[in-house]
C-alpha cells in the first residue's frame, strides 16, 4: 500500500528524531547541548562526513534538518545555511534552537519532493541530507528536485540506509526495527549498486560510497542513558568493530555530483 507524505509528516510530528536525547529541561541551551553530545557520541562519523568547517562562507541546503543538530553546526562553521523540513513540530524546535544559540539560518517548511514550491531558483555549494531521503515516498522525485539547485561544482552528500547491513538482517528476522520509535511508515534501504543506479537515473554520479555505523548498545540501557554494549560487541577489539562498520554498517554515506 502506498504511503502518503502526510503519513510521514504525522509520524515525525508526533516524535521528532532525537527529541529524547537529553534529560534536561526541554528547549534549554543545556538540553540542546546534551542532544548534540549524545547524537555525535553514538554516531561519531557524522561530523567527518558533513565536514562542517569546509563549508564556511559557502551556500548549504539541508533536506530534512529535524531538530537541527547538523543545521546549527553548519551555521556555527560559517555556512550560508538554508534548510527545509517536512515536520512543522521539528521546524518549531529548530527555530528555537537557532534563536538560543544566536545563529542565522533560512529555515523553511517543505517537502523535498516538491522543493521548487518553497525555494526560489538558485544553486548551492552543498546539498546535504542525513538519514532523511529513505523516508520519502519517492527518492526519484526528491533527486529530480534537488538537481534543480545544483551547479556543476555542487556536491550532494546524503546518508540512506544500507540493505547489506547488520541492522537490516536483524530487522528481517524480527529482532530490530528501522527507527527508535515503532511504526515508521517508510524506511527504505539500498544496496550500493541500487543507490548508484537511482542516482544515475536522477542525473548524479556517485563519487564515493562508504558504509558505517553499527549501534552496539543494549537498547533498554541506552534508553536510560547507560551505554552498555551487547556482550559480543563489548568483547570485540575496537579495530575489528570499526572494520565491521565499514562492511555491514547501517549507514550508506554517499558523495555525488552532477553527471
Amino acid at each position: 500500500m502506498e504511503v502518503s507524505i502526510a503519513e510521514v509528516r504525522s509520524f515525525w510530528d508526533a516524535k521528532p528524531c532525537n527529541i529524547g536525547h537529553s534529560k534536561s529541561e526541554f528547549g534549554t541551551r543545556q538540553y540542546f547541548d546534551e542532544v548534540e553530545a549524545r547524537k555525535y557520541f553514538v554516531e561519531p562519523h557524522i561530523p567527518n562526513f558533513a565536514d562542517f568547517p569546509r563549508w564556511a562562507g559557502k551556500k548549504v541546503l539541508e533536506s530534512g534538518f529535524g531538530i537541527g543538530t547538523d543545521a546549527i553546526n553548519f551555521a556555527r562553521a560559517g555556512a550560508e545555511y538554508t534548510g527545509i523540513e517536512l515536520s512543522p513540530e521539528s521546524l518549531k524546535i529548530c527555530k528555537k534552537r537557532f534563536d538560543i544559540f544566536g545563529l542565522t539560518g533560512n529555515l523553511k517548511l517543505g517537502n523535498v519532493e516538491t522543493l521548487d514550491e518553497v525555494l526560489e531558483p538558485q544553486t548551492f555549494d552543498l546539498i546535504y541530507s542525513f538519514g532523511v531521503l529513505h523516508h520519502t515516498p519517492s527518492l526519484s522525485h526528491a533527486l529530480s528536485n534537488i538537481k534543480k539547485y545544483c551547479a556543476s561544482s555542487s556536491e550532494l552528500r546524503i546518508m540512506v540506509y544500507a540493505k547489506d547491513s547488520w541492522k537490516q538482517e536483524m530487522i528481517n528476522i524480527g529482532l530490530d526495527q528501522p527507527e527508535a520509535q515503532y511504526g515508521c511508515p517508510i524506511a527504505n534501504s539500498y544496496t550500493k549498486k541500487g543507490i548508484e543506479k537511482i542516482l544515475r537515473a536522477g542525473g548524479f554520479h556517485a563519487e564515493h560510497i562508504q558504509q558505517d555505523h553499527i549501534f552496539p548498545y543494549l537498547v533498554e540501557e541506552y534508553k536510560n542513558f547507560n551505554y552498555v554494549k551487547q556482550p559480543y560487541f563489548e568483547a570485540m577489539p575496537p579495530g575489528m568493530f570499526h572494520f565491521l562498520e565499514k562492511q555491514i554498517g547501517w549507514h550508506l554515506l554517499i558523495s555525488a555530483k552532477l553527471l
